[in-house]
């Protein structure tokens, strides 16, 4: 097995809304050995649209190259992939996940890895499936400095930014942090349309004027005019925040504290069921009711 100091190359492990684009964008670069997915159907038709190559087994992709990158949905199933990976995995190896989780899921996957001499990286990413596609992610990076290094040719490629946050699990936290703005950001956009929306003003040239001043944002100017649409093509699944959600009201609560805007979001989308396979700015469809049943949404 090559030493580390030569990551080129990887195996990927997950191709769902994040992960498949993410997988392609190494595909472009020369960068992905191959792929596997739990479903086999999707890897099949994931690998013909590419013209890449899929493993069948878990053991191919872990014996194809030095590095082997997660894109999974749950905690559960990135230590399910770990233990499942394990026999096969030898010394000097790394696997980096980036999928989102909690910190402590995050070491006990390196305690485990590292038993039998393999590095772990907890990569979460930011930017949507717009920036897995175009390989424009914000990359969080918790783990050791010298394999953070190693593996930049690759984090690189997937994203125009990586930052190393400190040891395993920091990367996780920081999207913590990420995933809480993300509420209120949402909160407040989708709010503040639906009261746009009220007084007969002009959705989408409203936000084109807002985009450029103090209220600007990446959501406003990227999910503003699907609210105005109300169109929810997935960027990132309502189901999924509110997973993350709940992660932060975990950790906010072994500190003893108890966040707001995070009680009031997972209620809220509580009462979406309908929409938690869409985008997460289908909340502006409770905003709006807010609005046209006069408060009683």
């Amino acid at each position: 097995m090559t030493e580390p100091g030569a990551f080129h190359e990887a195996s990927f492990i997950g191709l769902g809304a994040m992960g498949g684009p993410m997988a392609a964008t190494l595909a472009r670069a020369g960068r992905l050995a191959g792929a596997w997915n739990r479903s086999p159907e999707r890897a099949e038709v994931w690998g013909r649209e590419q013209g890449a190559r899929v493993f069948t087994t878990l053991a191919e992709a872990a014996r194809a190259a030095p590095v082997i990158i997660l894109c999974v949905s749950r905690d559960a199933d990135v230590l399910e992939l770990v233990d499942r990976l394990l026999p096969h995995l030898d010394s000097g190896q790394t696997v980096i996940d980036c999928s989102t989780t909690a910190p402590e899921t995050a070491r006990s996957a390196a305690s485990r890895l590292q038993a039998r001499g393999v590095s772990f990286l907890d990569c979460p990413v930011s930017g949507g499936t717009e920036g897995a596609a175009a390989g424009t992610l914000t990359l969080l990076v918790g783990g050791e400095a010298e394999i953070v290094e190693h593996a930049r040719p690759l984090l690189e490629t997937l994203g125009s930014r990586v930052t190393h946050l400190g040891p395993t699990g920091q990367g996780q936290a920081a999207k913590a942090v990420n995933q809480l703005m993300l509420a209120g950001i949402n909160q407040a956009v989708s709010e503040a349309l639906a009261f746009a929306a009220c007084e007969k003003l002009p959705l989408p040239e409203l936000i084109a004027a807002l985009s450029q001043g103090a209220a600007a944002s990446w959501f406003l100017s990227r999910r503003g005019p699907r609210m105005a649409e109300r169109n929810y093509p997935l960027g990132f699944k309502m189901a999924l925040h509110a997973k993350d959600l709940r992660i932060c009201r975990d950790m906010a609560a072994r500190q003893g504290v108890q966040l707001p805007l995070v009680e009031m979001t997972l209620h809220h989308y509580d009462r979406l069921p309908d929409r938690s396979e869409q985008d997460l700015s289908a909340l502006f469809e409770l905003k709006r009711a807010l609005f046209e049943n006069k408060g009683r949404a």
